[in-house]
């Protein structure tokens, strides 16, 4: 069984780490998948032979979600290519460490233009496509969304904000469109990442997230109950409790 057969999904941020994963899941699942990227086109392009290789459609597409114009031709593409979209995941996202007091209005913005006015302009755009398909959206929160991280103050604020716009998505996109975001906590991508054994020992599941364990939450805002709306789903093994 594909519950996604014949769907289709685009996945900001979808070349490579978490967001390919989840990309990769939704093809599994029988969705034809559109990838975005701003600077990883070999990234990108290695990914749609990976999801063409599951027998669905795949596409790759240039985009930087900071602008308004990119953002409305990236959907018009994917509607272009497809002829629909059912879902929405806003996966791209900058992450920054510094201490508070050493962040400049220029690197402030960055952050904000990238993990909060991203997903706003991706889902206001994609909007009118999601509603005829009576579609839904993903947005990839954050652990520092809820928890204050004092060298990413920029990045917790922007997360945090992404939290409250996915709820206030929900109502306003209700109830042709389910809006729900998924916020990992520490997710390892390779032995080497540094400090994934500290995390590890500090989480109450023994060890760290993985991609996999964010693309199957991001499954089931997929797949399950449309009705679900405006929630956030902790990934995180308890680091946060």
């Amino acid at each position: 069984m594909k519950p996604l057969a014949g769907k289709t999904a685009l996945v900001t941020g979808g070349a490579r780490r978490i967001g390919r994963e989840i990309a990769l899941t939704l093809a599994r699942a029988g969705a034809n998948v559109a990838i975005t990227y701003r600077a990883s086109e070999i990234e990108a392009r290695q990914t749609v032979l990976a999801i063409e290789a599951l027998d669905v459609g795949a596409a790759a597409i240039p985009l930087d979600v900071r602008s308004e114009a990119s953002v409305e031709w990236a959907v018009a593409s994917v509607h272009e290519r497809f002829g629909a979209l059912n879902l929405l995941v806003n996966s791209a996202a900058v992450f920054e460490s510094i201490p508070l007091g050493e962040i400049t209005v220029e690197r402030w913005d960055r952050v904000f233009e990238t993990n909060t006015r991203g997903p706003f302009l991706m889902a206001r755009a994609a909007l009118p496509l999601l509603k005829a398909a009576q579609g839904r959206i993903v947005n990839l929160g954050s652990l520092g969304g809820t928890h204050a991280w004092a060298n990413h103050a920029h990045y917790c604020a922007s997360k945090a904000a992404l939290e409250m716009l996915t709820k206030t998505m929900a109502r306003a996109f209700a109830p042709e469109v389910s809006v729900n975001c998924v916020a990992p906590g520490w997710i390892q991508m390779s032995a080497e990442d540094e400090g994934a054994s500290h995390f590890a020992a500090k989480t109450p599941m023994r060890r760290n997230g993985s991609a996999e364990d964010v693309a199957a939450a991001v499954m089931f805002f997929a797949t399950g109950p449309h009705f679900i709306t405006g929630q956030t789903l902790a990934v995180d093994g308890g680091l946060g409790l």
